[in-house]
């Protein structure tokens, strides 16, 4: 592949050219050049007016449903899913069937994106099956190539269990994620516990539940390393979608402390607030469930200050048995690989470069994985996008359609994406 891409800006705080509009000149998979009025032979030749460019973004929670529920989403249609939404790499969770807590199965997940256009990275499970009993053999799935440890849509809820598997991680300098919930508190839970959940007459959520858990896990985490001195500089406890004002301020004065900690939050949890349930759609049935409007300033507040670190899509495939149902029998989830980028351009409040360092550099810091370079030499791994056009969200590619954002303007949107020699431009 030789391709010049002519007057693209260039959107990266670590790159000599960021805020710049140059021509970069791509070949053998790698950038040859970036400079102004550049000229290639026999190079395929694209005209990028207003378009931007970054480091390829990264998923850090993405659900593939394959093996074991192809029919709600398969390893093919997530992949594209991701590319149409941007992303040149998903961190995969390992919540499928055979759960991914042997190496036969996580190899499968690898192999399959192995030179492709998305890269597949999946996570492995802390425990067999992810019921939270038995440990995994957690050695033999890091060095067969697991990118981090969690349970995926199952909170860790044994206590021992999750300290033992910090300090039994943190020698090997694998990444623990988990979402915090204490799932005694949100038994039937529906939505968020508030005025509008109890207007409708709907089980709620409390915010209590996932300040809870999150106590404890920070807790387990500073007792861990006070038992062992190891390096830290990386984080060593991921804590997966905060939704609440507390939890984030839990967050940020865990990082004052100086605890290796890190954090992530959905795309679509800046979209919506604990009202807009009153209608009762099932594609806005999520967990941790849209709160209150003070919470949400306050994830807004998170994510400025750089409490938050990471943005992901969470993006989690149901079919129509899962979801065309009452609220109360419905499953929690939305499909959010296509339009994660435009929900946090259009309602987190940060600007372009704050989003897609959240988007690039963060989630490859904390998943332990090597800087992706806007740079002469380095491989092209790269997403094209247009900040400031609007586009109309009339086709999802993903196998399952449970997402509120069908037929509805969004605005900020991928253009292109190239990864592995390969390209696709939209």
């Amino acid at each position: 592949m030789k391709l010049l891409i002519r007057s693209v800006r260039v959107i990266d705080k670590k790159s000599a050219f960021n805020g710049q509009v140059k021509d970069i000149l791509i070949a053998g998979g790698k950038i040859e050049k970036i400079g102004d009025g550049l000229e290639a032979d026999g190079a395929e030749v694209v005209e990028a007016g207003g378009l931007s460019v970054s480091a390829g973004w990264l998923d850090m929670r993405v659900q593939s449903r394959d093996p074991g529920f192809e029919h709600k989403e398969d390893l093919k249609s997530v992949r594209e899913a991701a590319a149409r939404g941007g992303f040149t790499e998903i961190v995969l969770l390992p919540n499928t069937q055979p759960v991914v807590d042997s190496k036969d199965t996580l190899n499968y997940i690898r192999h399959s994106g192995t030179g492709g256009l998305v890269t597949l990275r999946p996570a492995a499970a802390v425990t067999r099956k992810t019921e939270g009993v038995d440990f995994t053999e957690m050695m033999d799935l890091h060095e067969a190539g697991a990118v981090a440890f969690t349970d995926g849509e199952h909170p860790v809820q044994n206590a021992d269990l999750l300290l033992k598997t910090i300090l039994y991680l943190r020698p090997l300098n694998a990444l623990l994620m988990n979402r915090p919930e204490d799932r005694q508190l949100t038994l039937y839970g529906q939505m968020h516990e508030g005025v509008t959940s109890t207007l409708i007459g709907m089980k709620g959520m409390p915010s209590l539940a996932e300040e809870m858990m999150l106590i404890r896990d920070l807790k387990l985490l500073e007792y861990a390393l006070e038992q062992n001195t190891y390096d830290t500089a990386a984080p060593v406890l991921h804590i997966s979608l905060v939704s609440t004002t507390q939890a984030v301020a839990l967050i940020r004065e865990a990082k004052a402390k100086g605890l290796p900690v890190s954090c992530d939050v959905a795309a679509h949890q800046l979209a919506f607030e604990d009202k807009d349930l009153l209608g009762f759609d099932t594609n806005l049935k999520v967990n941790p469930p849209f709160r209150s409007a003070a919470e949400l300033e306050a994830i807004r507040r998170g994510l400025a200050d750089g409490t938050i670190d990471a943005i992901v899509s969470d993006h989690n495939p149901q079919d129509e048995e899962s979801k065309n149902l009452e609220f109360d029998h419905a499953d929690f989830g939305i499909t959010g690989l296509e339009t994660a980028f435009s929900l946090v351009l259009m309602h987190s409040n940060l600007n372009v470069e704050d989003i897609v360092e959240k988007l690039t550099a963060a989630p490859r810091r904390i998943l332990r994985l090597p800087e992706v370079a806007l740079e002469e030499g380095a491989e092209a791994n790269l997403t094209f996008f247009e900040p400031d056009a609007e586009w109309v969200f009339n086709k999802s590619y993903s196998k399952s359609k449970n997402t509120p954002f069908l037929g509805q303007t969004l605005k900020g949107k991928v253009r292109g994406v190239i990864n592995n020699g390969k390209q696709a431009w939209y």
